[in-house]
């Protein structure tokens, strides 16, 4: 049962948390993306996961992590964005990783046309208050990317392995 409630809510936890910090913060921290790397390599271990899928799901994470921080390097998303893109993809693995990306990318697309729309308009005076929706609105400032990809991660996440390995009947009252 333990196994059970970790593939159930520790990626999607994670990934919310990653998410919700970029958005009132603007940054992800570096513990987010350790503890998704981490807790990867923990479930992956409980599971039983064979040398074969556990390289498989190192090398899209790896695959991802490259790919990302060319992004970073080029301006187009932030280091922890990056970070937390490569995590997820560890835990997705090939399988599930395009259609991540696609979902993150369509996201993203939205959530970028919403906020440029956003920080056209004044900030009503009785939200003038909050620092981090001032941060949000402020038009030097950059995308919370990491709402993108959470979003995609979750979307995708329930066609995984991970929940269809998922005893469902042990959560229903019988």
């Amino acid at each position: 049962m333990l196994l059970d409630l970790g593939r159930l809510l520790l990626f999607p936890m994670l990934v919310a948390f990653a998410a919700s910090s970029d958005l009132l913060t603007m940054t992800i921290s570096n513990r987010v993306s350790l503890l998704l790397a981490a807790s990867f390599a923990v479930m992956a271990a409980a599971s039983g996961m064979g040398a074969a899928d556990l390289l498989l799901h190192l090398a899209a994470g790896a695959l991802v992590l490259l790919i990302a921080f060319g992004c970073f390097a080029m301006g187009w998303i932030g280091g922890g964005d990056a970070k937390v893109a490569a995590a997820s993809a560890l835990w997705l693995g090939f399988p599930h990783l395009l259609e991540y990306l696609v979902y993150a990318s369509l996201f993203g697309g939205v959530l970028t046309l919403a906020l440029l729309e956003f920080r056209r308009w004044p900030l009503p005076y009785m939200l003038a208050g909050q620092s981090w929706l001032l941060r949000l609105h402020h038009k030097d400032s950059g995308i919370p990317y990491g709402i993108a990809l959470a979003m995609g991660a979750l979307l995708v996440y329930p066609q995984t392995d991970w929940i269809k390995a998922v005893d469902l009947g042990r959560f229903v009252a019988g």
